[in-house]
């Protein structure tokens, strides 16, 4: 059975409404769930993810906000933290461990901590039974694919094109791919300008996908109802399953 990791900005449009959403993707088969932690500048998020960042800190998104979130869902679905590094450097990488320790989170994922930076809190996050996501590229040579992989936990993120999150760029993965699968036998998951229309083709050869921008533009909709919202979201989670599986 392939997976589908989703993404929700956390706490967006509030904390009750975050945590009743992630409760009903669970229902429709989302089997990942990555919150991703609202920063100012989010370079490898495209213009979707960035407004809701940009909308969560302006109603006042606190990082107690995610670990109250992550308190109420992390029990129900494997999730994981999406964040830019400069929160976890500020606020201290030893406090988000012990937070996502005692609420059950599975580990981080940081897109802009390159590989041998993460190197070093490694031990750290594994002495507390932790996971820190590895990304591939399809720019990243052989030799390099084989270094990050070599050291991947939890499951590795690749990344379907050279950009930002919710473009509708298309790479040939093949070789990528390949490549992972000589080198580590943790599950690999395709991100990036995933939705009901690239699905079905950007699960081949992987262990699922993990879907962004598709759900988070629902959440934008100011002409739509929080009850609308949630009904299109979870049906278009629904509809993804679906065709990684069909």
């Amino acid at each position: 059975m392939k997976q589908l990791v989703a993404y929700i900005t956390a706490g967006f449009p509030d904390i009750h409404f975050s945590t009743e959403l992630v409760l009903a993707l669970k229902e429709v088969g989302v089997d990942k769930l990555e919150l991703g932690i609202p920063f100012s500048d989010p370079v490898a998020d495209g213009p979707i993810i960035e407004r809701a960042n940009l909308k969560a800190l302006q109603n006042g998104f606190k990082m107690e906000t995610l670990f109250e979130l992550s308190s109420k869902v992390a029990p129900h679905i494997e999730t994981y933290w999406m964040g830019y590094f400069n929160p976890f450097y500020h606020r201290g990488m030893a406090l988000f461990m012990d937070k996502a320790a005692q609420y059950g989170v599975k580990g981080f994922i940081i897109p802009d901590l390159p590989h041998e930076e993460a190197l070093q809190y490694l031990p750290m996050v594994n002495q507390q039974h932790l996971n820190l996501v590895s990304f591939v590229a399809p720019t990243d040579s052989k030799e390099r694919i084989a270094t990050v992989v070599k050291d991947a936990q939890g499951f590795i993120y690749l990344v379907a094109y050279a950009g930002i999150t919710g473009a509708h760029a298309s790479e040939d993965l093949t070789h990528t791919i390949h490549e992972i699968k000589q080198n580590s036998d943790t599950p690999l998951f395709v991100g990036f300008g995933v939705n009901e229309k690239t699905a079905k083709e950007r699960v081949r050869g992987v262990d699922g996908v993990i879907v962004g921008s598709a759900l988070v533009e629902v959440l934008l909709d100011e002409s739509l109802s929080l009850s609308e919202q949630m009904r299109k979201i979870t049906h278009r989670a629904k509809v993804i399953k679906e065709k990684i599986n069909s």
